[in-house]
C-alpha cells in the first residue's frame, strides 16, 4: 500500500488551486472542477462539491468537518513563514521550536482549513 495524495473538496476550486499553488510554489493541471497539484512524493487534489455529489449522491452532506491539517515539510521554515506572511494570510501560529526536534508555523486556506508547514529546529 502507498499513500499518494488527498483530495480538497471545495465551492471554489479556482481559489483554492491558486492559493495552494502560490504556497508550494508550483503549478497544476486542470480545470475550474478538478485540479492536481503534484509535490515530492504525493499529489495535492482539488475537486468541486458538484462534482463529488454527481460520484456519490449524498457524499457532501455534513461535510467538512475541519478536523485536519494539511502538512508541509520545508527546508527552512523561518524563511517560509516571511515568504507567506508577506501573502496576505491568516496565520494561526508563529514558528516555534518543539522538544522533539520539530519546528512549524500554521496558517488557514481559503477554505478555512490549517495549513502546518514543519521542518527541523533550527
Amino acid at each position: 500500500m502507498e499513500f499518494v495524495g488527498i483530495s480538497i473538496i471545495t465551492n471554489n476550486v479556482p481559489l483554492l488551486v491558486d492559493f495552494y499553488c502560490k504556497i508550494l510554489n508550483t503549478r497544476s493541471e486542470g480545470d475550474d472542477y478538478h485540479a492536481e497539484i503534484k509535490t515530492t512524493g504525493a499529489s495535492l487534489t482539488i475537486f468541486c462539491v458538484e462534482g463529488m455529489e454527481e460520484m456519490a449522491p449524498g457524499s457532501m452532506h455534513g461535510a467538512g468537518s475541519g478536523n485536519f491539517t494539511v502538512g508541509v515539510k520545508v527546508d527552512q521554515v523561518d524563511e517560509a513563514y516571511e515568504r507567506i506572511k508577506g501573502m496576505d494570510i491568516e496565520i494561526l501560529k508563529l514558528p516555534q521550536s518543539y522538544p522533539w526536534g520539530t519546528r512549524s508555523f500554521w496558517f488557514r486556506d481559503p477554505d478555512g482549513n490549517i495549513v502546518n508547514f514543519f521542518g527541523a529546529s533550527i
